[in-house]
Order: C-alpha cells, then structure tokens, then sequence
C-alpha cells in the first residue's frame, strides 16, 4: 500500500500562508484560519505540504486502511479556498447541516468538503457555525 503523503508535520504555517497567491486568497486563508482557532481553541499543525488542520481523529476503513485526520481544515487551492468538514460526512442526514448551507451563500460542495471561491461570497456567521458543528461533531464521533 503506497505511503499516504498527507501527515501531521511541523511544517511552518507561516511560511506556508505567506507564500498563498494571490493575495486576497493568503488574507481570505488567514481568516478562516483564526476562525478555526477561535472555534476549537487549539493550534494549528500542516498536514502534507499544503493543508492546514487543527486536532486529529484516527480512523480505519473496512479495508483495513486507516490513518489520522484533522478534525477540522482548510487548503487554499487553485481554484477554491477548501474546507475540510468531515462532520458533514459522518452525520449526512443531520439536518442542520442542510439548514446552515442553505444560509451560507456561494458555495460548491464535496462529501466532506466545502468549496469557497472568497470568503465574501459567503456568510461568515454561519460559516463559523458550520466549522463549529463539524469539529463538535468529529470530536464525539467514535470510529
């Protein structure tokens, strides 16, 4: 089984964001970084070269694969400012999840993933509502 490149370092989270171009998407990364910190109150860590999470759950696939995750993270893509909000996956008929992207603004959505072009585009309260949920539910949810 090939090496999964996406692991826990501690790479510089400063170095990484400052070299984030174009410049609104570094400042955009930078809010949604301390909105991560403000919700789950711990300190950021890379994982791989280029996403950024906070707190970490083990889990383990039928298959017998298993790793560890962020609880809750973003990456600054190309195209899109990705939100990694595995909540969103482990409880998919939890409604108010529906309820909050519904109030969220423009978005494109994954299984577990939220899509952001800029962070105007989308309601910031409820944006940190969803991060908040997520990382509540991740943090109680047993593998």
């Amino acid at each position: 089984m090939a090496e999964l490149k996406t692991k826990k370092n501690d790479g510089s989270i400063e170095g990484f964001l400052n070299n984030v171009e174009p410049e609104k998407k570094r400042a955009d990364s930078v809010k949604i970084l301390e909105l991560m910190r403000k919700v789950t109150g711990l300190e950021p860590k890379m994982w791989g070269d280029s996403m950024i999470g906070l707190g970490k759950y083990h889990y383990r696939y039928a298959t017998g694969h298993e790793s560890d995750a962020g609880l809750v993270g973003f990456s600054p893509r190309k195209q899109n400012l990705t939100l990694y909000l595995m909540g969103c996956y482990v409880h998919p008929d939890d409604k108010q999840y529906d309820e909050l992207f519904s109030k969220l603004g423009k978005f494109k959505q994954g299984k577990s993933c939220l899509y952001i072009h800029k962070l105007e585009d989308v309601d910031m309260n409820v944006l940190e509502k969803l991060v908040r949920k997520s990382y509540h539910d991740m943090k109680n949810f047993s593998f």
